[in-house]
């Protein structure tokens, strides 16, 4: 009940990722964004999976940004 209105709930962090990739067309738009390295130095989704995995503060910045784009979108 409490998961209702939270838009992360049931997303896969890969299909966030794929969709913030494409959203801002290539990893170089989504490291201007978000600067992180595994973004910005031989990206893939499966090192960046990775990173984000073990990095909580990588991966709410990653969140963070799909809300706003969520909430954008659905306005």
């Amino acid at each position: 009940m409490e998961q209702k209105n939270n838009p992360l709930h049931g997303k896969r962090l890969d299909t966030i990722l794929e969709y913030l990739i494409a959203y801002f067309e290539g990893w170089e738009g989504l490291g201007e964004r978000i600067n992180i390295r595994c973004f910005n130095e031989n990206p893939s989704i499966k090192s960046s999976l990775a990173f984000l995995r073990k990095t909580p503060w990588a991966r709410k910045k990653v969140e963070e940004l799909y809300l706003k784009i969520y909430e954008y979108e659905n306005k």
